[in-house]
């Protein structure tokens, strides 16, 4: 479903400020694929999304979406194939718009726009059955503005949007990362039901370890823009997070990469 070939990407090339973000990485997840990606900060992690999201152009190097060549596409060409929840709670939702609204503006993601009705009968129900599969109680909020609604609502909200349409790849950039311990294991928890439910390719950054190891088929770690550690399968449902600095450990070759990851 997604193949990222030889991918190189360096910011402020040729000056003082010069960074190599990617180094000739290479991934490829097949369909259904959870993958979280953990690393320390400047690893690589957000640069690999962007790039795949259409962000950033690659330098040089080869993006395939369910087979089609999305190199040099620009951003809102990509955006059929993808879906994806940012960080920050506030960016993937309309604020002044009503929760029903928005909503249908994910519906109607890559169609025309017409004078009919805005929301029919039939939408304004599955609206509502999505709503209550969240367990937060917006399904009895359907017409409150999206502003009025604490992060966690509204991240909730936003992983719904991003995946009505079940994309090709599903991208999450630390989705939890601004909310609070609780708030966070909820969204996660809401998260595994849609992927599995839908069973969506999915990519998900996190800066969290333990949520590394326990959500997802595999598990990718980055180090200085490469992919330095890549498990699946049985060897990582055993993982823990001692035996995941350890391994980052031996391939970095410094105690100093396992402090950075922490603290990150």
């Amino acid at each position: 479903m997604l193949e990222i070939k030889n991918v190189w990407k360096t910011f402020n090339a040729g000056t003082v400020n010069e960074k190599v973000a990617l180094r000739d990485v290479s991934l490829t997840l097949k369909d259904g694929d959870f993958v979280t990606v953990i690393g320390g900060n400047g690893a690589g992690k957000s640069t690999l999304m962007n790039t795949v999201a259409g962000v950033y152009p690659v330098d040089r190097g080869t993006i395939i979406i369910d087979g089609v060549d999305v190199t040099r596409l620009p951003e809102h060409k990509r955006a059929p194939y993808i879906g994806r929840v940012f960080q920050d709670p506030m960016m993937g939702t309309a604020a002044t718009m009503q929760i029903e609204e928005n909503l249908a503006l994910a519906a109607r993601r890559g169609q025309g726009r017409g004078l009919k009705p805005g929301i029919t009968k039939v939408e304004r129900e599955l609206y509502r059955t999505l709503l209550a599969s969240l367990g937060l109680g917006l399904e009895d909020r359907m017409t409150s503005k999206v502003g009025l609604l604490s992060g966690g609502q509204r991240q909730a909200l936003t992983l719904l949007m991003a995946t009505l349409k079940k994309p090709k790849l599903l991208l999450l950039d630390e989705h939890t990362a601004a909310l609070d311990p609780k708030t966070a294991a909820k969204v996660l928890e809401t998260t595994e039901d849609i992927v599995q439910r839908d069973k969506l390719t999915t990519l998900m950054i996190t800066h969290n370890m333990r949520d590394a190891i326990a959500h997802g088929n595999r598990l990718i770690m980055m180090y200085e823009g490469r992919i330095a550690i890549d498990v699946s399968g049985e060897e990582k449902k055993s993982l823990t997070v001692e035996g995941l600095l350890e391994m980052f450990s031996k391939v970095s070759g410094s105690d100093e990469a396992d402090d950075k990851l922490l603290l990150s």
